[in-house]
């Protein structure tokens, strides 16, 4: 049986609050669950995670949801690594034999 940790929704029509579930991966959003290890409040910024249990469901294969993974992150006091989008300049071959060249002549 595969497990994920996701979001269940709760709260009224455009005023979202989730509970963090632990749940077969087949079930709906809103279905049957195993397991309710915390919330996330996304209007009010406010979060709380059952960090042991989540590391327990983690440690026995339950793959947690993207946002579930960031709420656990900050929840442990880890840092979201920053991605780098900028595109990384690849300089060509041929341009650094001619540097090393230039130098050479230069020592």
């Amino acid at each position: 049986m595969a497990v994920r940790i996701r979001m269940k929704k709760t709260g009224a029509k455009n005023k979202p609050c989730f509970r963090i579930v632990v749940a077969d991966a087949r079930a709906q959003r809103d279905g049957n669950i195993i397991e309710n290890i915390g919330y996330y409040d996304p209007r009010h910024q406010d979060e709380k995670v059952d960090v042991a249990r989540a590391e327990y469901w983690i440690a026995r294969g339950a793959q947690p949801s993207e946002i579930v993974n960031d709420v656990i992150l900050r929840a442990k006091g880890i840092p979201k690594p920053k991605k780098d989008y900028k595109k990384k300049e690849v300089a060509a071959p041929a341009a650094e034999a001619k540097k090393e060249e230039q130098a050479a002549a230069q020592a």
